[in-house]
C-alpha cells in the first residue's frame, strides 16, 4: 500500500479512479484529480508548500514532485506525463505536456500547453517554455515547434497508455 501521510494535519486528496503503486509516497498538501497514477518509487511531497494536479496525470517510476518552502508551489494541469526519474519542482506545468525521463523543471518555470521537455533536459528557474514547442538540453532551449504528429503520437499516446497500465493494476486486486 502506498505511503500516504498528513503534514501538519493536512492529508493528501485523491480524485476518482487514481492508482498509487504500493511503494509510492504522497504526503501533505497534495490534491490530485481523477484518473491520476503515481508509479513505483515516485514521491509527491506537499510538505513545504502545495501541489495541485489535474486529471489524468501520470507520475512515472522514481519521479519527484516538490516545491520550495514559503516561495513556490507546484501546479500541474490535465493530461500530463512526468517521465521516469524526472524532477518537477515549484513550477507550473500546463495541460497536455510530456516531461521526459530524467528531465528537471525548476522553480518558477512555466511549461505551456502542448509542449515536450526532452529526456534529460534541465529547464532553469524562471524559464517560460512556449506552447507547442519541444525544449531539450542543459540548459533547456527550444529545439523545434511541435507537430500534430508529436502531439498525438507522444503526449496523448503516453497519457493514454498510462491510463491503460493503471487499469491493469486496479483490475489485478
Amino acid at each position: 500500500m502506498a505511503l500516504i501521510l498528513p503534514v501538519d494535519g493536512v492529508f493528501p486528496q485523491m480524485g476518482e479512479h487514481c492508482f498509487l503503486a504500493p511503494n509510492a509516497t504522497v504526503v501533505g498538501d497534495v490534491v490530485m484529480g481523477d484518473e491520476c497514477s503515481v508509479w513505483f518509487n515516485a514521491v509527491i511531497r506537499g510538505d513545504v508548500n502545495s501541489i495541485r494536479m489535474g486529471n489524468r496525470v501520470n507520475v512515472q517510476d522514481g519521479a519527484i514532485i516538490h516545491c520550495t518552502f514559503q516561495k513556490t508551489r507546484t501546479l500541474i494541469g490535465n493530461n500530463v506525463s512526468i517521465g521516469h526519474n524526472a524532477i518537477v519542482h515549484g513550477c507550473v506545468i500546463a495541460d497536455d505536456v510530456l516531461i521526459g525521463m530524467g528531465a528537471i523543471v525548476m522553480d518558477n518555470a512555466v511549461v505551456e500547453s502542448n509542449s515536450i521537455i526532452a529526456a534529460g533536459a534541465v529547464v532553469l528557474e524562471g524559464t517560460v517554455v512556449e506552447a507547442g514547442t519541444v525544449y531539450a538540453g542543459v540548459p533547456a532551449k527550444k529545439v523545434k515547434d511541435i507537430s500534430q504528429e508529436l502531439l498525438h503520437g507522444q503526449i496523448n499516446r503516453i497519457a493514454e497508455n498510462y491510463l491503460r497500465y493503471s487499469n491493469w493494476f486496479r483490475e489485478a486486486k
